[in-house]
């Protein structure tokens, strides 16, 4: 995707300044923590009141991976949807506990109404993909048992959510956690779990080839290029270049074919100071040709993760997701 003349490609950022991260002998990474981490609160008394109240589950104690729960609070009397979350980070950086995310999932719980599970999933380059992708999957499947066992589920959940009406949303690379896990639970018996839609904010895709949102936006303030490629170097599989299926749209299209038309309907939401905004343009394009139903929103005057920012386009995505999640259709 190519313009006929091209911006010159040339940034002298740091990535590794420009993220806080140290490459370790071992290929760990020391990470400088940018954002706080906050803890669940689950006290209904806490004064002022809460919107939702949250706490932790363990996932994976081997794996340590763990699920931070939201319920609205009050709860509604009638059954509320279920959304299954994943942060944002690169795929190298967060939690759950991060303090934006943990408010962002308080907000969809509350105004949606909703039960969020937000997934503490294992990071890379420690554990490179699939690695994500497979806690994802083992998330779906802790949500199952939770269905099918009541008796021994968390009340919060057997209480509270309807298993027929579940959803998957991610922010950044947790969007690309979200479609491989809405791929990969096509393959699964997720029975008597139903579902209904993939809720995917400014994911993360890229390719060898830059596109034109890259190379115009090539020193971003959120998300320069020398960054983004750094975390994609920091979360593929060793020796695995851009142009990977977990990172080029066109080449998972080639890989999956005929599956990717299978999944439920999408939710896309771009922005148009993004520099990977081209790519979830090109995966809109790809999902609509195989068939899905698909609602996309881009904003122009927006940017990578703008919500965390800017209230207005927080209040904007709110409002389109519990829209999204309102309308019953196809299912998966």
């Amino acid at each position: 995707m190519a313009e006929s003349s091209p911006p010159k490609q040339t940034s002298t950022i740091n990535p590794y300044k420009f993220l806080k991260i140290k490459l370790n002998p071992d290929g760990s990474l020391t990470r400088t923590p940018i954002l706080p981490t906050v803890p669940p609160s689950s006290d209904p008394t806490t004064s002022p009141p809460q919107p939702s109240l949250s706490k932790d589950i363990t996932l994976n104690s081997t794996a340590k991976t763990s699920i931070r729960l939201y319920i609205p609070h009050p709860p509604p009397p009638t059954k509320l949807p279920l959304i299954l979350y994943f942060h944002g980070g690169g795929f190298i950086l967060y939690h759950s506990s991060t303090s934006i995310f943990h408010q962002s999932c308080s907000e969809f719980a509350a105004q949606t109404p909703a039960v969020v599970a937000s997934v503490d999933y294992r990071l890379s380059p420690e554990h490179r993909l699939p690695a994500a992708y497979d806690d994802a999957v083992e998330s779906l499947l802790w949500l199952k048992s939770q269905a099918e066992n009541p008796n021994e589920s968390d009340p919060w959940i057997s209480h509270h959510v309807d298993f027929n009406n579940c959803f998957l949303m991610g922010n950044s690379a947790g969007a690309n956690i979200a479609y491989f896990a809405g791929l990969r639970a096509l393959d699964l018996d997720l029975s008597p779990i139903t579902i209904r839609g993939l809720i995917l904010n400014s994911i993360f895709f890229s390719g060898v080839q830059r596109t034109q949102s890259e190379l115009r936006l090539v020193n971003d303030r959120i998300l320069p290029l020398p960054a983004g490629d750094l975390l994609w170097s920091l979360s593929l599989p060793e020796g695995a270049d851009r142009d990977h299926v977990y990172c080029n749209p066109t080449v998972m299209d080639r890989v999956y074919g005929e599956k990717i038309g299978r999944l439920p309907r999408c939710f896309v939401n771009g922005y148009g100071g993004d520099p990977l905004v081209d790519k979830q343009k090109e995966l809109v394009k790809i999902l609509k040709a195989r068939g899905v139903h698909v609602v996309e929103w881009f904003c122009e005057d927006g940017f990578h993760a703008v919500e965390f920012f800017d209230r207005s386009k927080a209040r904007d995505l709110v409002d389109n997701v519990r829209k999204f999640v309102a309308t019953r259709q196809s299912s998966l």
